[in-house]
């Protein structure tokens, strides 16, 4: 006999998580008054969507605000019987500097395996790692700078160390260009050939001469 699927009530499933294109920590299903009650109790705003009315924290929230605020709400549904999905980078109960201690550790291993290198493609992945576009941790400094560059022109700050700043994106830049370049160079460089181990020859074993030990009269 075939058993029947149980019943699940979506409105009792809750989303909280971060919306990649505007930033903005959403909260999605929880579609009773009980889950909205909830939800801003914690900080939330009600905002209507195409398909209903949703939940959002306000703008320009800190980040550590966001994780705050975020994980007091799924605590608060999760004590209320909600099943709640938060999305871990805004989960505040996770361990403290998690992200930070995590690239700490990362650097450290990177130069590690730097001193560990032995051969030129070791050694070209490495630096593909520290310069690569988009995702090379040079590339990622550079954009981290010129993004505070561009908030603090908006927020009037004085234009003469943004400026500054704005130099040492280009640097960096710079910087990412060349360490690419000698990233080729290496990569392309032949592996030296393995140096042949010379085994010793045979020492010749010198023909003796049987002594004759009679006494001559």
């Amino acid at each position: 006999m075939r058993k029947a699927e149980p019943d699940f009530y979506v409105a009792n499933y809750v989303t909280i998580t971060q919306d990649s294109r505007t930033g903005l920590v959403l909260a999605l299903g929880g579609d009773t008054d009980q889950a909205a009650g909830i939800l801003q109790r914690a900080g939330f705003l009600d905002a209507p969507g195409p398909r209903g009315t949703y939940h959002r924290l306000p703008h320009h929230l800190p980040v550590q605000e966001q994780r705050r605020k975020a994980t007091a709400a799924s605590q608060a549904l999760l004590a209320a019987g909600y099943s709640v999905h938060l999305d871990p980078s805004l989960n505040d109960l996770a361990v403290p500097d998690g992200d930070r201690n995590a690239a700490l550790r990362y650097l450290l291993q990177l130069s590690e395996r730097a001193g560990d290198a032995s051969d030129t493609q070791e050694q070209a992945a490495l630096l593909t790692e520290i310069a690569a576009p988009g995702e090379g941790l040079v590339p990622l400094i550079r954009e981290a700078i010129a993004v505070l560059c561009v908030g603090s022109l908006a927020d009037g700050a004085d234009r003469q160390p943004v400026r500054r700043l704005m130099s040492t994106a280009d640097a960096l830049s710079r910087a990412a260009d060349q360490i690419l370049q000698l990233r080729n160079d290496i990569a392309r460089t032949p592996a030296p050939p393995a140096s042949a181990v010379r085994m010793p020859s045979p020492v010749s074993r010198l023909p003796t001469t049987p002594v004759n030990h009679r006494r001559i009269p």
